[in-house]
């Protein structure tokens, strides 16, 4: 199947209870759209017709469009269904993907789908979980700027490993040079943004960045 020309990889997940608006109004017509096996039903409530379903259908047992491509998996795998479409979407070239519907429900799936934003993130892809509050993302040894935030919260906080240090440019409420975070305390947590524009850049380590959507 061609991908679409200059999109973006969206991948709905299939965490409970989001609301149909809320995935309409985080995919646009030319994305390309991966669902992981339970994720096809936000996909039919809201009448989205994904480029592909990845799954072992273990979440989803419904009839599938025939004119939908199917990457069917083993249900005893070593892998999440959201992290086989990671695999999909790198090998497909996508430089920006956005997972939707990967928080909620289980802490366990939460957690294992932040990790597949570590999985981007160190293949150089620009990633990130959106949830209907927040956008999180982890950023390797590198930088992200944050614009037109001003007012909001975010925290930082290491992420599969023992510490980050990261450096704020940019007007914070708590400001940080060459910081050291460490995962037994949790300093990073609500800090706000000032100015419409904020760079974050980790040293060394991965940082999971997330930043609160409502104020």
């Amino acid at each position: 199947m061609a991908v679409k020309k200059s999109a973006k990889c969206v991948i709905i997940s299939g965490a409970p209870d989001c609301s149909t608006d809320y995935i309409k109004s985080n995919i646009s017509e030319n994305d390309f759209i991966i669902c992981a096996d339970g994720g096809y039903k936000y996909a039919q409530k809201c009448n989205i017709k994904p480029d592909l379903l990845v799954g072992d259908f273990d979440s989803y047992g419904g009839s599938v469009d025939e004119n939908i491509q199917v990457v069917r998996l083993n249900v005893h795998k070593d892998d999440t269904d959201t992290m086989h479409c990671a695999q999909i979407a790198l090998e497909k070239g996508f430089k920006e993907v956005v997972i939707l519907s990967a928080i909620g429900g289980r802490i366990d799936h939460s957690f294992a789908n932040i990790s597949v934003l570590q999985y981007f993130s160190e293949n150089n892809v620009s990633a990130q979980i959106i949830t209907e509050n927040e956008i999180l993302t982890v950023v390797t040894a590198g930088e992200s700027l944050f614009e037109n935030l001003k007012g909001y919260t975010f925290s930082v906080f290491p992420f599969g490993c023992d510490s980050v240090t990261v450096s704020y440019e940019g007007k914070v409420e708590y400001k940080a040079k060459s910081l050291t975070l460490y995962s037994s305390c949790p300093m990073g947590v609500s800090n706000v943004f000032l100015s419409d524009s904020v760079k974050i850049i980790v040293e060394q380590g991965n940082a999971l960045i997330v930043v609160l959507k409502d104020l």
